[in-house]
């Protein structure tokens, strides 16, 4: 489009404009010649319609006489036809000052190599104040620099083609805040400056210039900031209550050296519900959960916070792996049938040096043995919790001195662009070649799996080591077992077995008379109510002596109040009110298991 600084004038007008003067001169009454005998036939001949072309012949000019009542009619349309009628202005008889002065958008017009001013309208000038035309942009229109539309400015004129940045923030004007501007830079042509030129003459030579538009977007861009702070303000909620329902400690086993770390996905990602847990059982064992519960949001945190509660009640009933994940799965369909959560659950026995395990849909255990060889824990892998309708089983790998393992929720692996195997595998070199103590562990494992502040998604790391102790530390753990053959005699030999034990240790004469009660209470009560296979099992780490009696009777003892006529029942009790803590569970071979635990002295 060409603009013209002087004038609206455009070919054309001139012409339309005499047109309109001689349809408004007054025309002479029917049958008085208005002129020349010779010009007559041209006075009765009807006017011209707005574009020039010449009205039909009527009654009147063909018969030359009108009667009564129609000569009125036609003195009256005479005179309403000489009255000038009020038309709409074309867009040609609008001036760009008139177009572009009433939008309340900023309008500057500049042309030439400099960018010299040509124009501004009056919302840019309420902005920006009014700039003197015929100067440089630099010089005159020094908020355009300061925005950065400069340059822009110049790609335009080279180009020839718009350019657009959005959302530039403007201070200034009448406003009592800042206000941001869309500004479009479009190509235009502006008349060559100069005195106004002759107006017969048709067309002047036009200088390329640009023509800076700036849309007001500042609604939007509050409306959006307030967006995006409530949705902060939301997702900092999710984040307080996922970290609330976390451990806030991890309880530290005798046994296991512990570390986990969770990191909530990137500011524009919504929390997930990934969670782990260390639950100390009894006896030395320990277990160890890690669960990821898929969605987004509060509602994931809190469906995450249910299961993580369950999975501490079901793991106080001392119970396999795999039935406490049957138990979670009943359980996470009652919670929210929309919400499918994957888990793994594992349990380790210092006892045994293995780690048994259930899993449910979750990703595989990596353990990493003494000679730094990495390997994933094998089957048996079920659906997630809330599926129904699966039998889950539970499998083990071996976890001696020495030997560590990680359990790991789908962020740390899992890669838009790539197959999951391939994240496990890149988890896999980077577990092998990182050392030092779990928390140490964990920080590597983020860096070498390029985990960030900005990551998409929720990381949930889980590492425990299971520690050779040479030197002192061996001197503070100690194991000692009898097998417990024939009848009632095996009583006597399992007090005298612990008595030479627990003083060979060292204790303290307090500890050792209660060791030696609450070892023969255990044994009697196994010899009573069970069957052999029967063992004496006593154990002390640095911070507690275990004693602990299996048999091959799966019904589990109770604690109850004995009356005084009674002859049994006492056994249990005695134990739960010497010990600092005692329990019984189910062992895989169809056995049972009734331990005890007292805490030593510190130092």
């Amino acid at each position: 489009m060409i603009f013209t600084r002087w004038s609206a004038k455009f070919p054309g007008t001139q012409r339309r404009g005499a047109a309109r003067s001689d349809r408004a001169a007054p025309r002479p009454a029917s049958g008085t010649p208005s002129g020349p005998p010779e010009t007559a036939p041209e006075a009765a001949t009807a006017p011209a319609a707005v574009d020039g072309t010449p009205s039909p012949p009527t009654a009147a000019t063909t018969t030359g006489s009108v009667p009564a009542a129609r000569a009125e009619h036609e003195d009256t349309a005479a005179s309403q036809e000489a009255t000038p009628v009020a038309l709409p202005p074309t867009v040609d008889a609008l001036s760009v000052h008139e177009i572009l002065g009433t939008i309340p958008a900023l309008v500057a017009v500049v042309y030439g190599p400099e960018h010299r001013l040509a124009y501004v309208n009056g919302a840019y000038a309420t902005v920006f104040g009014a700039r003197p035309a015929g100067r440089t942009a630099r010089e005159a229109l020094p908020e355009l620099d300061a925005l950065g539309l400069l340059p822009l400015m110049d790609q335009v004129l080279r180009s020839g083609k718009p350019r657009t940045v959005k959302s530039r923030k403007v201070a200034g004007g009448d406003r009592t805040r800042d206000g941001y501007y869309t500004f479009t830079c479009t190509p235009i042509e502006v008349a060559a400056s100069g005195p106004a030129p002759d107006p017969e003459v048709a067309c002047v030579a036009p200088h390329k210039g640009v023509l800076v538009f700036g849309a007001d977007v500042t609604d939007q861009i509050e409306s959006a900031e307030r967006l995006r702070a409530s949705e902060a303000s939301q997702r900092e909620a999710a984040v307080t209550l996922q970290r609330s329902l976390l451990p806030q400690e991890l309880e530290q086993p005798d046994d296991l050296r512990v570390a986990a770390t969770y990191q909530p996905g990137g500011t524009d990602a919504a929390v997930g519900g990934d969670w782990y847990d260390v639950i100390t059982l009894g006896a030395g064992r320990t277990a160890l959960v890690i669960g990821d519960v898929m969605g987004r949001g509060v509602r994931a945190a809190a469906v995450m916070g249910q299961l993580r509660t369950a999975v501490r009640a079901y793991a106080r009933l001392d119970l396999p792996p795999h039935e406490v994940l049957q138990l979670l799965d009943g359980l996470a369909a009652e919670i929210d049938a929309s919400q499918i959560a994957t888990c793994v659950y594992a349990v380790h026995d210092p006892n045994e040096g293995r780690l048994v395990y259930a899993s449910a849909g979750h990703l595989p255990i990596l353990v990493r043995d003494p000679d730094g060889s990495v390997r994933r824990a094998a089957e048996p892998t079920g659906p997630p919790l809330g599926t129904g309708g699966w039998l889950h089983t539970s499998g083990s790998v071996p976890l001696g001195p020495g030997s560590s393992a990680v359990l790991y929720t789908d962020g740390l692996v899992e890669r838009r662009d790539k197959d999951i195997d391939d994240g496990v595998e890149a988890l896999e070199r980077a577990f092998a070649g990182a050392a030092g103590d779990p928390d140490i562990v964990c920080d590597r494992l983020l860096r070498s799996l390029g985990i960030t502040a900005t990551h998409d998604d929720d990381v949930a790391i889980l590492v425990l080591q299971h520690p050779e102790r040479t030197g002192h530390d061996a001197e503070l753990f100690h194991n000692a077992a009898l097998e417990l053959h024939g009848g009632t005699e095996a009583a006597p030999r399992a007090r005298a077995f612990a008595s030479g034990v627990l003083a060979s240790w060292r204790f303290s004469p307090e500890l050792h008379d209660l060791g030696v009660l609450a070892a023969s209470e255990l044994v009697a009560n196994s010899l009573q109510h069970g069957h052999p296979p029967m063992r004496l099992r006593l154990r002390r780490t640095d911070r507690r002596l275990i004693i602990e009696v299996t048999d091959g009777d799966d019904h589990l003892p109770r604690r109850r109040r004995a009356e005084p006529v009674d002859e049994a029942g006492r056994g249990i009790s005695i134990v739960a009110t010497i010990a600092s803590a005692w329990g019984s569970r189910r062992t895989p071979g169809g056995g049972k298991a009734v331990w005890c635990e007292f805490a030593l002295p510190r130092g």
